[in-house]
């Protein structure tokens, strides 16, 4: 099989991080998440924690819709806004290419799939499932009501919404940014990662 990353985009709840871990140990590749904020912030000197705090929302209202941040310019140390969100996300976007580059490997968010648009051995994965069934899988996981889990995942896949338009300018949930979309509630995990091999045996095979 040729060189390949696999992009995943993922509603909370849906399973989409699982999903990413499974085929990756599946495929003896490695996946990225947290991973990469681990990165950057050993590359840039700057404390994690502030990667965490501006990871996949946006703190300031006024930030939203800013369409098409994303240039890949990286800010030096030396100017003001070296720890801005912007270069913060920036910085990040620099492991992630750096990644797609080097190995075989599963991406989960960070907006790979846009930071990767113009690479061609990219298969760019979006797992959803309907709310019922995610407020289901987050009642399993924690002590949360019910109206409490629902209310958690509407505001975290709003804050993920908001953060893919400022620096992509294009709709999170919008089917035609990628190349697979999984309802992950009809057809379970193991299922959803067969497909995704599947289908990367047909677009990279030799």
């Amino acid at each position: 099989m040729q060189k390949f990353v696999v992009t995943i985009a993922r509603g909370y709840g849906s399973g989409g991080r699982t999903i990413g871990q499974m085929l990756a140990e599946s495929l003896g590749i490695k996946s990225y998440d947290r991973e990469i904020i681990r990165m950057a912030s050993e590359e840039s000197g700057i404390s994690e924690a502030l990667f965490g705090i501006a990871d996949e929302k946006l703190p300031n209202p006024f930030m939203r819709y800013t369409k098409g941040v994303y240039k890949g310019k990286i800010i030096t140390p030396d100017q003001e806004d070296y720890v801005s969100n912007d270069n913060l996300f920036n910085l990040q976007a620099k492991v992630v290419r750096r990644l797609a580059q080097q190995e075989n490997c599963v991406i989960i968010g960070r907006c790979a799939d846009y930071i990767l648009k113009e690479e061609k051995n990219v298969l760019r994965v979006y797992v959803h499932a309907p709310l019922e069934s995610c407020v289901e899988t987050l009642l399993s996981m924690s002590s949360l009501t019910p109206k409490e889990a629902e209310k958690r995942i509407l505001k975290i896949d709003k804050n993920r919404a908001y953060y893919y338009k400022h620096y992509t300018g294009r709709e999170w949930d919008n089917a035609g940014n990628y190349d697979l979309c999984l309802n992950s509630k009809d057809l379970g995990f193991e299922k959803c990662v067969e497909i995704i091999k599947d289908v990367l045996k047909i677009r990279f095979s030799d």
